[in-house]
């Protein structure tokens, strides 16, 4: 019995060890964001922001007429209604992806008129636009949009993501991006 007991005890510090092993928490559970998610025109709310997607539409052409500034290429212009949720302190849209499969595409900052880093008002709907430059072979399938006020990451936030199906949005030549402006609830 003498020579088995330090067998059985390694024995069952091995099977202690890979139950601590298989209830550990991974990296992305521990500081991935937090996931509000919603649908497509319903508002959506998040420690820091309301947002409801309510359109999108392909385009060939995004412009902003008093900017004197246009682009070409294979555009998706999704307009958003966002309001602060509890504080107008850091209430901003400033991180604003789609994601397509396993690609992720940032709202692009080259158009000056985007919702994007625009103070947003408690009680009050900003209506803005993000365009997101997209490469010729994204025009079908599923994606989701993704806010968040954090400036780099979503970690250790909250992240709204509303799903988007690609293959159902029109497609038109141009579009005209306005200022982000303010609305009655």
């Amino acid at each position: 019995m003498r020579r088995a007991t330090p067998w059985l005890l390694g024995a069952a510090l091995v099977i202690a060890a890979g139950a601590v092993t298989a209830v550990t928490p991974a990296d992305e559970d521990v500081i991935g964001p937090t996931e509000v998610r919603g649908s497509f025109g319903e508002p959506v709310e998040s420690r820091t922001l309301i947002a409801a997607a309510t359109d999108a539409t392909f385009t060939d052409e995004v412009a902003v007429p008093g900017a004197d500034w246009s682009a070409e290429g294979n555009w998706l212009v999704v307009t958003v209604i966002a309001s602060a949720a509890h504080t107008e302190v850091d209430a901003a849209m400033n991180l604003a992806t789609l994601a397509v499969g396993d690609r992720v595409f940032q709202a692009s900052e080259r158009p000056d008129a985007s919702l994007m880093s625009t103070p947003l008002r408690l009680g009050v709907d900003t209506v803005g636009t993000l365009a997101f430059e997209l490469p010729p072979d994204v025009t079908s399938g599923r994606a989701e949009l993704r806010l968040t006020s954090s400036y780099l990451t979503a970690e250790l936030d909250d992240l709204i993501t509303i799903p988007l199906d690609l293959d159902d949005l029109p497609r038109t030549p141009s579009v005209e991006l306005d200022d982000p402006e303010l609305s009655a609830p």
